[in-house]
């Protein structure tokens, strides 16, 4: 049975279903050699442990990526222990997935890098006024909001990343393009959103809730929040456009005024 979302944060549930289905998994062996006399094969355990671990985290109604880390998971270590790499290939991943990743254990929003049909269709819906303000939420590498300060250079584009690594790349190639837009490294919870007219947002279905409740109370009348593939729960959108042929769709809110 799936529930609609874990009460625990998403990371200590991963890390329960993994313990559990090793568990699981240790108590099958031991049967398998009581009943054949056999040593239970190393690579069926691994793959009981990858496709056990997907099977319970979709149970428990976790996120897709989550549901792929789990199934990839003991598959990608066991891969590595074959290999015999040395250790600084591990200490250099761990820190590249550090980098990359960052606070995604806490906040649910994963990388998510938008594409230009995206682009296009916020273009669309931008207000064609002068002077806009528009903040890109999760801004990644840079591509959006480097595209938008580029078709729209009377706008002022700023994109947020919480990831150094990404936040890092968008600022470099920001600066080679000469693009007018600009990168902040922090957390989007920290800034105030009546400074903005547009709040593009790309992140995860669980963050949707806190987002809409910041920009209900920060955001001005008429103001545009845009989101990508994920929903406001309950509350319908004002504009709504399928994008190319992914279905997935570009929804828009707009502020009530007082």
């Amino acid at each position: 049975m799936a529930s609609e979302s874990p009460r625990v944060l998403p990371a200590t549930l991963a890390l329960l279903i993994q313990l559990g289905m090793l568990g699981i998994n240790l108590l099958i062996a031991l049967l398998f050699g009581q009943l054949t006399g056999r040593v239970y094969p190393f690579w069926l355990l691994v793959l009981i442990q990858a496709v056990g671990a997907y099977v319970l985290a979709r149970l428990w109604g976790m996120a897709s990526w989550w549901r792929l880390i789990h199934l990839f998971f003991s598959l990608v270590v066991w891969l590595m222990v074959q290999l015999h790499l040395p250790n600084w290939v591990y200490l250099a991943g761990f820190l590249f997935s550090l980098m990359l990743f960052w606070t995604t254990f806490r906040t649910q929003v994963p990388f998510y890098p938008s594409f230009p049909a995206v682009w296009r269709q916020v273009l669309a819906w931008m207000p064609a006024r002068q002077g806009l303000r528009m903040i890109d939420i999760g801004s990644g590498l840079g591509d959006m909001a480097m595209h938008i300060a580029k078709v729209r250079p009377d706008c002022q584009m700023l994109g947020i990343e919480v990831a150094p690594l990404p936040w890092l790349i968008s600022h470099a190639r920001g600066r080679w393009r000469r693009s007018s837009a600009r990168f902040v490294l922090g957390d989007y919870h920290k800034l105030d959103f009546r400074e903005f007219d547009v709040v593009f947002a790309y992140l995860s279905p669980a963050a949707m809730p806190a987002l809409w409740q910041k920009a209900s109370a920060e955001m001005q009348p008429g103001s545009l929040l845009i989101s990508y593939e994920f929903e406001i729960p309950g509350l319908p959108p004002a504009l709504q456009q399928p994008i190319g042929e992914t279905g997935k769709v570009l929804y828009g809110w707009i502020m009530p005024g007082m």
